[in-house]
């Protein structure tokens, strides 16, 4: 399985790509940058729209929560870093976003998590806030960013392949690229991916000695499990994989959607920058 998942990984760089969040420094980081507005946008509405359907297709939302074209929107879409697949179409076919706190001023109330049904029960909540609090400090006593990730998706067409998990492990890269991570992230245990996500490293978050536990949301209808995460410490058996990934993701293309967020970078000629891949 590693060596297959080894094998994908060293030409990943000829279907992933990496949107860049609009206040992001991209110049000096990444060997293949460009600004791009349009085609940013445009891979922004792509992966809404998959997101939408397979969403809509599993029951976890309705119909009247997307948009008129069918788009899953959120806030994090405007402020995260997005890592993209693309199919043999060139449309998004699988996703995820990773979007980075400031250390100095991100609280529990900066979060998703702060929406989390557990905050609303007088059982865990204290526990709750406790335990993110927690890990925050521990992101700032060792200088790393505090992280969500979340948005995770793929195409029906693609469940039985690698995507999915070549994209949870290249979080973790992404974590390290850009200088190291304590996260979170809310995994539903539809399809199985709370599981994938512990067997990479994810765990549960912790309180006065007590787990936090899986816990049921009514607003996409399903079982959830709330994981931290370290981009230091995935699980050993994906560490070189990782790794790998991490050097692969320094030649991807990564699209920035304005100017002043790639200083330094070139911005695209006339042609869509996914023509580079022929």
């Amino acid at each position: 399985m590693l060596k297959l998942l080894e094998r994908n990984i060293r030409s990943v760089d000829q279907r992933l790509i990496l949107l860049a969040h609009p206040d992001a420094s991209i110049s000096g980081v990444f060997k293949n940058a460009a600004t791009d507005v349009e085609r940013h946008r445009e891979l922004v509405r792509d992966m809404q729209r998959l997101r939408g359907g397979i969403y809509l297709n599993d029951g976890a939302v309705a119909r009247e929560q997307l948009s008129p074209d069918g788009l899953h929107q959120t806030p994090e879409d405007e402020k995260s870093w997005h890592l993209l697949i693309l199919g043999k179409d060139r449309r998004v076919s699988a996703c995820v976003w990773y979007l980075e706190h400031d250390n100095n001023t991100v609280s529990m109330d900066h979060l998703r998590v702060r929406h989390c049904p557990l905050a609303r029960m007088d059982a865990w909540r204290d526990r709750l806030s406790g335990a993110v609090e927690s890990e925050i400090k521990k992101a700032r006593q060792d200088n790393l960013r505090y992280a969500e990730v979340g948005g995770w998706a793929v195409a029906q067409e693609s469940r039985c392949t690698s995507e999915g998990l070549v994209l949870a492990l290249a979080a973790y890269s992404l974590g390290r690229i850009l200088g190291g991570a304590l996260g979170i992230t809310t995994a539903t245990v539809r399809h199985s991916s709370s599981t994938i996500l512990r067997r990479l490293g994810g765990a549960y978050l912790e309180a006065d000695g007590m787990t936090l536990p899986p816990y049921y949301d009514p607003n996409y209808k399903c079982e959830m499990e709330l994981l931290r995460f370290d981009s230091r410490r995935p699980d050993a058996k994906y560490h070189d994989v990782i790794e790998l990934l991490k050097e692969k993701l320094a030649d991807v293309l990564v699209i920035a959607g304005r100017a002043a967020a790639a200083s330094g970078v070139d911005e695209w000629p006339g042609q869509s920058p996914l023509h580079v891949f022929g």
